[in-house]
């Protein structure tokens, strides 16, 4: 696992010990900042349910302003501010060991260009992400993106189910066994 682009490019990431998360693959995470494009540059990104922090740690080596690392886990923490220190890119990132839904049902402190839901897979932890982010949205900046990281086998047409009132899937993409989901707020 390595930085892909940008000003931290080719160094290496550490894992979190054990198997409690499955980092996102190169080719996943490459593709995502093509879509994503130059839009990173100056943005504001919350890496939801974090990990090794790569995908938040990618943005800030193209150009993000700002990333705040939300996980529970105490190893995947440490693994971040890891990996922030590792790449010199912890100048414009906030780590914080939260249950990230709780933390979004609190009044937003700021808000976020995108936001990486990439959760626990089949506990349908995205959904319950989506729905909270859904009725707080000052979380989200004006035209933000949340971007779903899940198993093909979890999707759901939220839209169908009528789960979702403002957040509309704008797009999917599916990388082998990785599904990417993206939303918006218009």
């Amino acid at each position: 696992m390595r930085v892909i682009s940008g000003k931290a490019k080719g160094r290496q990431l550490k894992s979190v010990p054990g198997d409690t998360t499955r980092p996102i693959t190169d080719r996943t995470k490459e593709a995502l900042f093509n879509i994503i494009g130059a839009d990173i540059e100056g943005a504001s990104f919350l890496d939801c349910f974090a990990g090794t922090g790569s995908v938040g740690i990618e943005a800030l080596s193209r150009g993000a302003a700002f990333v705040r690392f939300y996980d529970l886990n105490r190893k995947a923490i440490q693994t971040i501010q890891e990996n922030l220190r590792l790449t010199g890119l912890g100048k414009h990132a906030q780590v914080i060991q939260a249950d990230v839904l709780r933390e979004l049902e609190k009044p937003a402190d700021c808000s976020f260009d995108y936001v990486y839901i990439a959760p626990p897979q089949y506990n349908r932890l995205w959904i319950k992400t989506l729905e909270v982010i859904e009725r707080n949205t000052a979380w989200l900046a004006q035209d933000a993106w949340c971007v779903v990281q899940i198993h093909p086998l979890e999707y759901e047409n939220l839209a169908e189910s009528r789960l979702l009132q403002q957040l509309v899937e704008l797009d999917r993409r599916k990388y082998g066994s990785t599904l990417l989901v993206f939303y918006n707020c218009p």
